[in-house]
């Protein structure tokens, strides 16, 4: 049974509109001023918990005096 035209090329038109959608979404999403941002921001949010922030404080306290223990000698 054959189609009417004119069906055919509303469905055509509603699929390239979703198409445009769905690629307007992807551009938005792969941005990478936007990665770049959410990736420092949740960097930055790491760095902010106690455990992490006290934990490379000790570290650099650590590497600190030993670099200062050696220089001494």
């Amino acid at each position: 049974m054959a189609r009417d035209p004119d069906t055919i090329e509303r469905e055509i038109e509603n699929a390239r509109n979703a198409l445009a959608s769905t690629l307007d979404q992807l551009g938005t999403k792969a941005n990478p001023q936007r990665l770049a941002t959410a990736a420092k921001t949740s960097v930055s949010a790491k760095l902010n918990e106690p455990k992490v922030k006290y934990t490379l404080i000790g570290v650099g306290a650590l590497i600190g005096a030993l670099l200062l223990r050696k220089l001494l000698r």
